[in-house]
């Protein structure tokens, strides 16, 4: 066992990114010890497995950083290299996401307020609000926005946090969501407070509701992640790697439910996968729990976090 204070007895697995992964480096493989099973599975990016990383094991530890080595150890059991986690690290750190805490000639890493705020409302998505909407009140949200032309990064991160949020594309600058979507924050923080406009609204009884749902959202896309997860994990037994296989499964739901606007369930079509998805994935998350707490122990090296 390697402690530099105390190792990680592991955290549920809450974690989420709202955060582009755009051209990080993935010399990846999908041939790690537990991975038969799912080796069909998308590889996810190293950014995503990074914060599944820290939600799994250090979001409800308290203020702790991780030795990089530990980092990397854990990461090549998934199939990604140890340039492309050094690389990943780095650039989390230059978008605020992770802190770095030197300890002699090791590096160590720790959240930063933003990277928890992003793996809290990952939780929520996950163990609260669940990939099925069966309380929908018959409100939508609609924000729209109209953008200079050269604002092409500013469009992108905008269209990405109102996709994680749950918004389809109505109109090319008109964006729609059940529900009451709150997207004031994600807005403030792209500094477009000024170009977007958000309205609260019910539809008219002319509206075909089911129609729009399915002119602003790809469902049969949506469904098809649902049912390919499921396919993956229903018949899988318990890991010899149940560090490894748990970061996958998380990173994975992930970046489904993270595409998934979870639409109001009368409007969808019958038996819509998602609900025995989550049943499935809830059930892997609670049998790898105990087990990747225990291995976390022995694997991960941490030290307090330094009051600055």
């Amino acid at each position: 066992m390697r402690t530099a204070a105390r190792a990680i007895p592991g955290a549920g697995g809450r974690t989420l990114t709202a955060v582009e992964d755009d051209n990080l480096d993935m010399t990846a493989t999908t041939d790690t010890p537990d991975a038969a099973d799912i080796a069909d599975a998308p590889q996810p990016r190293p950014q995503s497995l990074v914060l599944a990383f820290f939600g799994n094991h250090v979001l409800d530890e308290g203020d702790l950083c991780v030795y990089s080595g530990s980092i990397i150890d854990v990461l090549a059991r998934v199939g990604t290299g140890e340039q492309a986690v050094r690389s990943t690290l780095t650039r989390m750190v230059n978008r605020g996401l992770l802190r770095r805490q030197r300890e002699g000639r090791k590096m160590f890493f720790g959240l930063t307020p933003q990277a928890v705020r992003i793996l809290e409302d990952g939780g929520q998505r996950i163990w609260r609000d669940g990939a099925v909407n069966e309380d929908w009140d018959g409100t939508w949200t609609l924000l729209g926005f109209s953008l200079p032309e050269s604002w092409q990064r500013q469009r992108h991160d905008l269209r990405s946090r109102l996709t994680w949020s749950g918004f389809g594309a109505l109109y090319s600058g008109l964006w729609i969501a059940p529900g009451h979507a709150d997207v004031r924050e994600a807005i403030s923080e792209l500094g477009l407070d000024a170009h977007v406009k958000v309205f609260h609204a019910r539809a008219d009884a002319f509206t075909d509701v089911g129609l729009m749902i399915r002119e602003s959202w790809d469902l049969e896309s949506i469904a098809a992640r649902y049912v390919a997860f499921d396919k993956r994990w229903a018949a899988v037994s318990p890991p010899a790697d149940p560090v490894a296989t748990r970061l996958r499964l998380v990173a994975e739901w992930l970046r489904i439910i993270r595409t998934d606007p979870r639409l109001p369930v009368q409007h969808l079509p019958p038996e819509w996968p998602a609900r025995q998805a989550q049943e499935t994935f809830r059930r892997m998350a609670e049998e790898t729990a105990g087990p990747a707490r225990r291995m976390a122990a022995q694997l991960l090296e941490t030290v307090p976090v330094r009051s600055s």
